[in-house]
C-alpha cells in the first residue's frame, strides 16, 4: 500500500483530535457504568434475566434510531453539534437513570440513554473520520482505543463504588457528572462546520455522486460481524467459563477482562499496523487471529485455556470497527461523509441484535460450547470480507484523505 501524501496538520485539528478522543472515552466510560450496574437494577426492581435481555435489546434498537437522528443533525447543523447534543443526552439520562422509582421510569430513562448513545456513536465517528482526513494517515484506531480505556475505567469505577457501598443513584449521578465535565472541556474544541470555498452549487449544478451501495454493504456486513463477536464475548464468555468449564464466578469474570485488555492493545497498535501493511492485510491477520482464538475457546478443556482463547480473540478482531469507518469515509462521495458514517454505524446495532439472538438460540438448543461456534464462523466471514477494506484506488487517488466539510 502506498501512503497518501500527508497534509499539514493545524493546531485546530490536533486540538480537535484530543477533544474527539475524549468524547470516545466519555461514551465508553458511561456505557460501562450503565451496563455493569444492571445487576443492581435487577435486584432493585426484581427483574428476571429476560427483562435484562429486553433492556439491552431496547438500548440497541433505540440507539439505531439515534444514529439516524445524528445523520440529520449533522446535515442540518454539524457533527460537532450532534456530538455535543448526544453527550448531553447520555449524561442527563444516565444520571437520572439511577433515581428511577419503578420499572416504567427505568425503561424511559434507558430509552433516552439509548437515543443519546446512538447519536454519540455516529457523531464521534463522523468527527474522527474528518480529523483523519485532515491528518492524511490512518488514526481512527486510536480513537477506539480511548473508548476501550473509558470502558475499562467505567467498569472499575462501578467496582470501586460497589466496594465502598455507594448506592446506584449516587454512582450513576457521579458518572453523569464526569461526562458533563468532559463535555464542557472537549465540546468547544470539536471541529466546527467548514464549508468548502465558494458558494453552494446552484440547483442546476451536477447531479450528486451516488453512494456505492454494494461496497458499503460489504463494509456494513463486516461491521455487523465484528459487533456480533464482540457482543457474544461480552454476554456469554463468563457464563461459558462458569457453567461449561465449571470455574468460580471470579475466574469467569477474567474472560471478559482478558478480551477487553487485549482489545485495547489491538486498537493502540492498529494505526501502526495499517500504516505498515495496509487495511486488507490487517483485517486478514486480525480475522485469522480471531478464528484461532475462537477455536481455542470452542475446544477449551479448562478455564485457563478458554480465558487465553478470549484474550487471543481480543488481539485480533477489535481493529475491524475503526477500519470499517475509515474505509466507508473514503468511499463516501464529497459532502456525504457524515451521512455514510451514520449509516455504517447502524450495522453496529444490527450485529449486537442478530449476534446475540443467534448465539443465544444455538446455545439454548444445544450447548454454550456449540453456541461459540457461531462467532467462530463470524470471524471466518470477516476473513472473507477483507478485500472490502480497500475501496477503488482510482477513486481514492482523487479524494482519499481530502478533508470533508464537518
Amino acid at each position: 500500500m502506498t501512503d497518501p501524501p500527508r497534509a499539514e496538520v493545524s493546531t485546530d485539528h490536533r486540538s480537535a483530535r484530543i477533544a474527539a478522543a475524549a468524547a470516545f472515552g466519555l461514551q465508553g466510560f458511561l456505557l460501562a457504568a450503565v451496563l455493569t450496574q444492571l445487576p443492581q437494577y435487577q435486584d432493585r426492581f426484581g427483574f428476571d434475566d429476560t427483562v435484562i435481555v429486553v433492556a439491552v435489546v431496547t438500548v440497541s434498537l433505540i440507539a439505531g434510531a439515534g444514529s439516524i437522528l445524528a445523520e440529520h443533525l449533522a446535515r442540518r447543523f454539524s457533527s460537532r453539534t450532534a456530538l455535543q447534543l448526544g453527550l448531553a443526552t447520555i449524561a442527563a439520562a444516565g444520571g437520572v437513570l439511577g433515581f428511577s422509582p419503578n420499572t416504567a421510569a427505568f425503561f424511559v430513562c434507558l430509552s433516552a440513554y439509548g437515543a443519546g448513545l446512538g447519536i454519540v456513536d455516529a457523531a464521534a465517528n463522523m468527527q474522527a473520520v474528518t480529523i483523519q482526513h485532515a491528518y492524511g494517515r490512518f488514526i481512527l484506531s486510536s480513537f477506539h482505543a480511548v473508548w476501550s480505556v473509558g470502558a475499562i475505567a467505567g467498569a472499575l469505577f462501578v467496582a470501586a463504588t460497589s466496594a465502598l457501598g455507594v448506592g446506584v443513584a449516587a454512582a450513576q449521578l457521579t458518572a453523569a457528572f464526569v461526562v458533563t465535565a468532559g463535555l464542557a472541556g472537549c465540546g468547544p474544541r470539536l471541529l466546527r462546520r467548514r464549508e468548502p470555498a465558494g458558494t453552494a452549487a446552484p440547483a442546476t449544478g451536477p447531479v450528486a455522486v451516488p453512494v456505492p451501495i454494494r461496497a458499503l454493504l460489504a463494509l456494513g456486513t463486516a461491521m455487523a460481524l465484528f459487533y456480533a463477536i464482540d457482543f457474544g464475548v461480552a454476554n456469554w464468555s463468563a457464563l461459558y467459563v462458569k457453567n461449561v468449564l465449571l470455574a468460580d464466578a471470579g475466574t469467569a469474570a477474567l474472560a471478559l477482562a482478558a478480551y477487553q485488555c487485549a482489545a485495547l492493545v489491538s486498537r493502540l497498535s492498529g494505526d501502526f499496523w495499517v500504516a505498515k501493511y495496509g487495511e486488507i492485510a490487517v483485517v486478514r491477520a486480525g480475522s485469522a487471529v480471531g478464528v484461532a482464538g475462537m477455536a481455542v475457546v470452542v475446544f477449551a478443556g479448562s478455564p485457563a485455556v478458554a480465558i487465553g482463547g478470549f484474550l487471543v480473540v481480543g488481539l485480533g478482531v477489535p481493529v475491524v470497527a475503526p477500519l470499517c469507518f475509515s474505509a466507508a469515509g473514503r468511499l463516501a462521495p464529497a459532502g456525504q461523509v457524515d451521512d455514510v458514517v451514520a449509516r455504517i454505524n447502524l450495522f453496529n446495532y444490527a450485529g449486537t441484535l442478530v449476534g446475540g439472538a443467534i448465539i443465544g438460540g444455538v446455545a439454548a438448543a444445544t450447548s454454550l460450547r456449540i453456541g461459540f461456534v457461531v462467532p467462530l464462523l463470524f470471524a471466518v466471514g470477516l476473513l472473507l470480507l477483507a478485500p472490502a477494506f480497500a475501496p477503488d484506488r482510482d477513486r481514492d487517488e482523487q479524494s482519499e484523505w481530502a478533508p470533508d466539510r464537518d
